[in-house]
């Protein structure tokens, strides 16, 4: 991770440490160095690149920050307005773009936002190009063989311009509709669109597919996005299908990368959950590529139990869906994601994408000709304590030996009973503290006796 950009985007609170003009300069960057990229390979038409923005208030800052950039360095600048993570990922992808912005915070709260880019085969950003940006940012920029000051503007018949691109994401809207194998008349779907970028989207799919479909949070003022809606308030959507009856439901985040879902007795129905369920489908059928499901250290003690009894292979990387895609494309595997609800299909997307999961599960349900519960039922979930613990030195207080003895003696007390885990934060100043066992009190035992540890140390806030 960089100075700026962590595993998802350049992330930071509006105004405070993410402003206009770092998205004036990361626009000013990439429309001059995808152009001379282009200009270098004998090619003098500007570049293109394709901008997409959830529903916070801050987003429209940030989009004309960043239109404003591109122009001024001769890139023309496509606009898809507000819609999710995943649309801006398939667009630059199909429709040949040097790259795109997605303007997004993900799950966090409307105050924060963040600029995630992504290349033109619809990835995230190679850090190379990453890292140019940075040093762009902080005036010490050097590539093709020179420094550079300052970026020369475009003039005259060179100055980019804008383009109005909705139908970029109608086109996306369309995609997702044609992956629908069945027909979903007669179930009764709930939608939580947490006010975010989905809002405007995934009804239309299911409503296209022939579902009954019930929407909440699906009305966006530019400060609700998140706000006790979506998939980090999975509680919500829990009570509204068993109020209303509903065959399932599912929740996205707010730029909708990611899915959890609710079974028809509103359950939680996990990353985890969705990885078996699919995984276990995709085997039936032998369509599960090397046997192989990718998840990540976090995922659940119990998902990689319930896939050594039905045998199923799987792979387990660092947290990020980033890291997640990286061994899926090295590998060829077909299906990989996190608990949290970034689920990667590689066959038919190139990011997690939440409307897409759920046409997924929808399929399985479908086919199978059987509930939700019934299909996530054999994978017994461990209990699980997570502690975040503020620190002042993640690295220091993960590397300290005293703090590693203490894992170690935990991990081996519990042996093949269960896990611990213990890992840095990517985004903040935390120590995740984790425990998986058979009771929560065994796992709450060994949490406690980490974090006194941090404490005794002196590494805690």
């Amino acid at each position: 991770m960089g100075k700026y950009f962590g595993t998802d985007g350049f992330r930071g609170t509006a105004n405070e440490n993410l402003t206009a003009d770092h998205a004036y300069k990361v626009g000013r960057f990439l429309g001059w160095y995808y152009g001379e990229l282009k200009k270098r390979g004998g090619d003098d038409t500007p570049a293109r690149i394709v901008i997409g923005k959830d529903t916070r208030r801050s987003s429209y800052m940030f989009e004309y920050s960043l239109v404003g950039g591109l122009t001024a360095s001769g890139a023309d600048a496509y606009l898809l307005h507000v819609t999710t993570t995943p649309s801006v990922a398939y667009v630059s992808r199909v429709d040949g773009f040097d790259c795109a912005i997605m303007i997004s915070a993900s799950h966090n709260p409307y105050y924060d936002n963040g600029l995630k880019l992504i290349n033109g085969k619809g990835e995230k950003m190679e850090d190379e190009v990453i890292d140019l940006v940075e040093a762009y940012l902080d005036g010490e920029l050097e590539v093709f063989g020179e420094k550079w000051t300052e970026l020369p503007f475009a003039k005259n018949e060179k100055i980019g311009r804008s383009v109005d691109y909705v139908s970029g994401r109608n086109r996306y809207i369309g995609y997702l509709i044609s992956l629908g194998v069945y027909s979903f008349r007669g179930m009764k779907i709930g939608l939580d669109c947490a006010n975010g970028a989905a809002w405007n989207i995934a009804k239309a799919v299911f409503d296209a597919l022939g579902a009954e479909t019930h929407v909440i949070n699906a009305a966006p003022n530019g400060v609700n996005i998140n706000d006790n809606a979506g998939s980090t308030h999975i509680e919500v959507l829990q009570k509204y299908v068993v109020e209303n009856g509903l065959d399932a439901g599912f929740a996205y985040d707010g730029d909708a990368d990611r899915c959890l879902c609710v079974d028809e007795k509103g359950n939680l129905i996990s990353g985890d959950h969705i990885l078996y369920i699919y995984g276990r489908y995709m085997k039936e059928r032998d369509k599960l590529v090397n046997n192989t499901v990718v998840a990540t250290v976090m995922s659940n003690f119990g998902l990689f139990k319930a896939f050594d009894e039905i045998g199923i292979n799987y792979a387990k990387t660092a947290v990020g869906d980033k890291y997640v895609y990286e061994y899926m494309k090295e590998h060829g595997c077909s299906i990989g994601g996190e608990q949290s609800g970034h689920i990667i299909f590689s066959k038919y997307a190139s990011t997690g994408d939440g409307i897409l999961t759920s046409l997924k599960i929808m399929q399985v349900i479908m086919s199978r000709e059987k509930k939700l519960s019934e299909l996530a039922a054999p994978f017994k979930v461990f209990p699980q304590v997570l502690e975040n613990v503020r620190v002042k030195d993640k690295t220091a207080a993960q590397a300290d030996p005293d703090v590693q003895a203490a894992v170690e003696k935990a991990s081996a007390e519990l042996g093949a009973t269960g896990r611990m885990l213990v890992r840095e934060s990517g985004t903040e100043p935390l120590v995740r503290v984790m425990a998986e066992a058979e009771s929560e009190e065994i796992c709450r035992k060994y949490v406690d006796s980490i974090v006194d540890v941090l404490k005794a140390k002196g590494h805690t806030l």
